[in-house]
């Protein structure tokens, strides 16, 4: 089933050059060989139906028309050993934790600023800085990021590097639970002979982590709510799975009111005072007397009783400016200010388009590179070089022109692959790992995560609004039981 798969001149996941499965990868490659063609193709069908009778969907926006459509699954995990995950786990507990303090001293004493590790015009300037909202708020536990979602990607020598932070509203933990609950169904035969690093407590610790986060002044039993903007969101049933899951009452801005900096959640027993939220919405529509004036989505007056130190808003406001792609370039230099440590994973290398000499580079090598802007997600105003026209070269070239500081562009990775079954075949895809940090008085990190995978055949973009898919992956536990 494998004899026409191809891994150079790419890292595969699962095989080596030579073609071999990995030794992780061993158990795996001998059950996969005992399935006929009509077998895969009978498991193949049935996982793509759960996601569809289980109704996990996110919404495609398309001239302002929205599409549900359901996650594309494969069933080929991605599998990491006891090793590698004990790395990526370090290094996600370093990078989050600089990231954090990163976000207390800019809207406090900005010594990064006034040390000129990092330009202050990058702070300043950015759209996400709430200065006049944020600045000197004492946070709980001074953690502004409650949950991260860091993307990882591997280069052809299998080394990991960071390709994004995402500490606004990061997505997705619900798919990693979908879809290890379709992989046991669909594949049992795969669990009996592998031990998995469970996922079983892990949203516990989410809920206790949202707790730990009560106001100081805080009764007994803090009162925590997840605030949604509603069914028509394109994360909707992430924000209902994480609520069913973890017992939380699911919000939206109408149910909630501000009275003397206090907020209260209306209920049929009256009002109830809320001391916590989970917010799933952006900063521009919490609040409109502090944000934009038109939010139908937000609660009046949220802001105040958050400065007052009555409610505490998880992701913190202003967490934007630290997940910024420009600012993603200078995080390796904020974990040897802050923690005084080496980056245990890095960066890609990134040019800032602001800077003259890096702008000329650039322009003179825009066939080889990618180009994102530094202000979007889900892969788009976005240019690969070597896959563009002329035409896109040229339409590029000239938005760099004009606003340089709103583009970055980084070398065209060879992304690792892995194989994925679709159309009744077996072939290689791009994929990275989306990895969630989960951080309270205690941090720590979702065993696994969300692997996404560019099932068109050649992409690179493995965002589900671009035709990407999921798969589930897997730490395995070392021999003595535990990764």
């Amino acid at each position: 089933m494998f004899n026409s798969y191809k891994t150079s001149p790419f890292f595969d996941e699962m095989f080596t050059s030579e073609g071999k499965p990995k030794p992780h990868y061993q158990k795996f490659h001998e059950i996969l060989s005992q399935f006929t063609e009509d077998d895969l193709k009978e498991k193949h069908d049935t996982a793509q139906l759960s996601f569809l009778r289980q109704g996990i969907t996110f919404t495609v926006y398309n001239n302002n028309v929205g599409t549900e459509r359901t996650m594309p699954f494969d069933f080929v995990p991605i599998i990491i050993s006891p090793e590698e995950w004990k790395t990526i786990e370090k290094g996600m507990i370093q990078r989050t934790e600089a990231l954090n303090q990163f976000l207390e001293d800019v809207y406090h004493e900005q010594k990064i600023l006034k040390d000129g590790v990092i330009p202050r015009n990058l702070v300043e300037e950015n759209p996400y800085y709430y200065a006049k909202q944020a600045k000197g708020i004492n946070v709980p536990l001074k953690n502004h990021i409650f949950l991260a979602g860091i993307d990882l990607i591997r280069d052809e020598s299998g080394k990991y590097h960071v390709l994004e932070d995402n500490l606004r509203n990061p997505s997705g933990m619900s798919y990693v639970y979908q879809n290890r609950y379709v992989m046991r169904q669909v594949y049992p035969e795969f669990f009996a002979k592998h031990a998995v690093e469970t996922l079983e407590h892990q949203l516990s610790h989410l809920y206790e982590a949202i707790l730990d986060h009560a106001p100081e002044a805080k009764r007994e039993k803090p009162f925590a709510v997840l605030l949604t903007p509603g069914m028509y969101n394109s994360a909707y049933y992430d924000h209902v799975f994480l609520a069913q899951q973890m017992g939380m009452d699911l919000v939206e801005g109408r149910d909630l009111l501000v009275k003397d900096n206090i907020v209260y959640m209306k209920s049929i027993r009256g009002l109830k005072r809320v001391d916590i939220i989970y917010r799933r919405i952006d900063d521009d529509f919490l609040d409109p007397e502090a944000f934009r004036e038109d939010s139908a989505l937000g609660v009046s007056g949220l802001v105040g009783a958050y400065r007052q130190g009555n409610v505490a808003i998880l992701n913190g406001i202003g967490n934007g400016v630290a997940d910024d792609k420009a600012i993603y370039a200078y995080v390796p230099e904020m974990i040897r200010y802050y923690l005084k440590e080496e980056p245990i994973i890095d960066n890609v290398k990134t040019y800032l388009l602001g800077k003259e000499e890096e702008r000329e580079w650039v322009l003179a090598h825009l066939e080889e590179l990618v180009v994102k802007n530094v202000g979007a997600s889900g892969g788009y105003d976005m240019l690969i070089g070597p896959h563009a026209s002329k035409e896109q070269l040229e339409e590029f070239r000239a938005k760099i022109i004009e606003t340089p500081h709103q583009y970055i562009a980084q070398p065209t990775i060879k992304l690792s692959r892995a194989p994925a079954y679709q159309g009744e075949k077996f072939y290689p895809c791009h994929v990275d790992l989306r990895v969630f940090v989960m951080r309270g008085k205690e941090t720590r990190v979702l065993p696994g995560g969300l692997s996404r995978v560019a099932l068109k055949e050649g992409s690179l973009v493995v965002n589900s609004s671009q035709g990407g898919g999921g798969k589930d992956t897997w730490v395995c536990k070392d021999e003595r039981g535990s990764s």
